[in-house]
């Protein structure tokens, strides 16, 4: 149970920093600043299967990394429908980043 709390701890840090990072200095955002991606659904979250279901606005390829806790990457793939195969992921708790064209989404990914 407490490393569930650690890996919750991470990710929160992960999360903080990325977004400070986003600031310049000045307290404004740069004009290179990532778009949101639109009306992002990631189901089933918690994943129990083998399959994730990556659905947006646009049908558009999307580009997808994944994240351990630790920050190391762990899978990289294109999608061109919305199904994303994680048979190879371990259980546990990782960053996925989704890209779509100039729109980026990063989110919270569990296997179970």
């Amino acid at each position: 149970m407490t490393k569930n709390y650690f890996y919750i701890s991470v990710l929160f840090l992960l999360f903080s920093l990325s977004s400070l990072a986003q600031e310049n200095k000045d307290g404004s955002t740069s004009k290179f600043q990532e778009q949101p991606l639109d009306n992002l659904t990631i189901y089933p979250n918690p994943v129990s299967g083998d399959r994730v279901f990556i659905n947006s606005r646009s049908t558009a390829a999307k580009d997808i990394e994944i994240f351990d806790v630790l920050g190391k990457k762990v899978m990289q793939t294109t999608v061109a429908n919305k199904e994303l195969n994680v048979s190879s992921l371990t259980p546990g708790v990782y960053i996925i980043k989704i890209k779509e064209g100039e729109q980026r989404a990063t989110r919270k990914l569990i296997i179970k």
